[in-house]
């Protein structure tokens, strides 16, 4: 995915700073066993986020050590054990990031060198989970084209993208899926999707490439077409919040969901607005999340 799924970080809790670290380094290192370390180059917030979700609701407890890091290696730091989980999600990511530096290629013929670094990586990972590659894949093909038809519908265009999600999430839930546990993800997919398209609509707009806000509310810039339609843009965000929030309270979590309400009820929407006012990169990276 694209590194915008992340917590609040005024409104966490410090135990949820220190789970939120161990599983983003977690994965780095989860990464790095399964696909190789070419491919921790891919690690994002999103899958970390996803980490914490599936744990929870598969009944999966998050073992933490203390251990050393290639980043920083004379202190040890708290760091989430390796799991099936996570490695699954480590497969998984790097399958989406191969993937989005695919289409990187096929669109703006650009990313082949770093495409190339991930392609070992993702030979593993499609061996390891054929099911989640054909997810992908299938997935993707549906959404370019719907791009290459010049796709107006704001909804329809974020449809197979959310899909995707929702159906890569079945696979990794197994027995603990649900229809609410597929439409959450589906809704979080819908909104990775739509939240990336509004943060490069002037990008997009600029070099001819497909956007759904520019096919659907016209040709203008980002603040001119946010001026004239920001009402109707601002109701697909909220109708999306509000069902993650309605399937969120029926899904049946194991452990304390502090971590995962926080992102999914405050960080989502508070994303939202850093990218409606062009403000996006002012972000957190874990490491720099502060301990009390």
């Amino acid at each position: 995915m694209f590194g915008y799924i992340q917590p609040d970080i005024p409104y966490m809790y410090v135990k949820d700073g220190v789970l939120y670290k161990a599983l983003y380094c977690g994965l780095c290192k989860s990464i790095g066993a399964s696909c190789g370390n070419c491919a921790r180059m891919g690690l994002s917030y999103d899958m970390t986020f996803l980490s914490a979700l599936l744990h929870n609701i598969r009944n999966c407890d998050v073992k933490i050590e203390q251990r050393h890091c290639i980043l920083h290696p004379i202190f040890r730091r708290p760091i989430a054990r390796d799991d099936e989980i996570t490695q699954s999600v480590a497969c998984l990511n790097t399958l989406l990031t191969y993937y989005k530096l695919t289409d990187d290629v096929q669109d703006e013929n650009k990313g082949r060198v770093s495409r190339a670094a991930f392609k070992g990586g993702f030979r593993r990972a499609r061996k390891r989970y054929p099911e989640y590659e054909a997810i992908v894949k299938a997935r993707m093909a549906e959404l370019n084209g719907l791009e290459k038809a010049g796709c107006d519908s704001v909804d329809r265009a974020a449809d197979p993208f959310g899909n995707m999600i929702a159906e890569v999430s079945d696979a990794c839930l197994g027995e603990y899926k649900s229809e609410f546990t597929h439409n959450l993800f589906y809704g979080i997919g819908k909104w990775v999707y739509l939240i990336d398209a509004l943060d490069d609509y002037d990008k997009d707009r600029k070099k001819g490439n497909y956007n759904p806000f520019v096919c659907a509310y016209g040709s203008g810039s980002r603040a001119q077409m946010l001026e004239k339609n920001g009402e109707d843009i601002d109701f697909i965000f909220a109708s999306i919040f509000a069902s993650n929030a309605e399937n969120l309270k029926k899904i049946k979590f194991y452990f304390n969901h502090d971590l995962t309400d926080n992102i999914i009820l405050r960080g989502l929407p508070a994303a939202t607005r850093r990218v409606r006012c062009g403000c996006k990169g002012k972000k957190v990276k874990p490491e720099k999340i502060k301990i009390k």
